[in-house]
């Protein structure tokens, strides 16, 4: 495949510095386009601005040329691309795909009690829709995407590269989902698909964490007539309790005193053959050539 045809990126929040579950993430999208003849770039997820760590995108930025994953572009940030989201919002908002809600988290709750839907811890709260029909007398606090309705409830269907033929029934399972949050926050739906659209992201490699967002970005894409990418999810990186390694749970920063080492480890968590390399770009070299063998057959693209 040529460079022209393959774009993909690797987008990570700066909350904190890489772990080494992020790097795997940042190493398997890095491979995937080097396999494929592709770009390569690098997008900092920072709208979340509370929970963003000041310098951590500079430290990141860092780590990853310390490692030899450099991007073809210069980074993106999304903190300075909020009037293209607002503009994608718009067009929404005017073609009825979205619209204001004036729930609280508490009225969403009681709404569904009321519904006899009882929640269960880590289970998604679908939005039972009070507000489709108007605000009736509450202030607006957020912006949500129509997901179908009862009588004609939208269903996504797509492929994953590892993971297989995947499907969910977005209106039961999640529902109108929220596009700008009620402190002003651009949802992560809405900036990600914004802006893979806009870059021309043609493949998204991430962690198998993220996989059940797929179905609402591949709503969105139809909704804003954007192209959708091929999606690859990874196996997640465990720590000693069995949780998702992250910086929620304390994951330690990646330590690069031995950029190789790092490099190794997250080879192995992809399970890819070992590599003994000593330099850097003949390591990466290598390890490109067993990606490509492994990954670069033919993939369907998401319906």
């Amino acid at each position: 495949m040529s460079q022209e045809h393959y774009v993909g990126r690797f987008a990570p929040s700066p909350t904190g510095p890489l772990h080494a579950g992020s790097l795997v993430a940042a190493l398997a999208s890095w491979l995937d386009a080097r396999a494929h003849g592709g770009r390569w770039l690098l997008r900092i997820e920072d709208t979340d601005a509370p929970r963003c760590v000041p310098g951590a995108d500079r430290e990141i930025l860092g780590q990853l040329g310390v490692l030899g994953l450099v991007p073809d572009e210069p980074p993106l940030w999304q903190s300075r691309r909020t009037a293209l989201y607002q503009q994608a919002l718009d067009g929404l908002a005017a073609r009825g795909q979205a619209y204001p809600c004036g729930c609280t988290r508490r009225d969403i709750e009681a709404a569904l009690a009321a519904q006899g839907h009882e929640h269960r811890r880590h289970e998604e709260r679908v939005y039972p829709g009070t507000c489709r029909d108007g605000l009736h007398g509450k202030p607006a606090r957020a912006w949500r995407l129509r997901c179908g309705s009862e009588e004609e409830p939208v269903v996504i269907d797509w492929h994953d590269r590892r993971l297989g033929a995947q499907r969910q029934d977005l209106t039961h399972a999640v529902g109108d989902f929220i596009l700008k949050r009620a402190d002003g926050i651009w949802s992560y739906q809405l900036a990600v698909v914004v802006d893979d659209a806009l870059q021309g992201v043609t493949h998204v490699v991430r962690g198998e964490d993220l996989a059940d967002n797929t179905p609402r970005q591949l709503w969105l894409q139809r909704q804003l007539a954007a192209p959708a990418p091929t999606y690859l999810h990874l196996p997640l990186v465990l720590d000693a309790r069995g949780e998702k390694l992250s910086k929620q749970h304390g994951a330690p920063p990646l330590a690069l005193d031995d950029p190789l080492a790092a490099l190794r480890a997250a080879a192995r968590a992809l399970d890819l053959p070992e590599n003994d390399t000593g330099d850097l770009p003949g390591w990466l070299a290598r390890a490109t050539a067993a990606w490509a063998r492994r990954w670069t057959a033919p993939a369907r693209a998401a319906r």
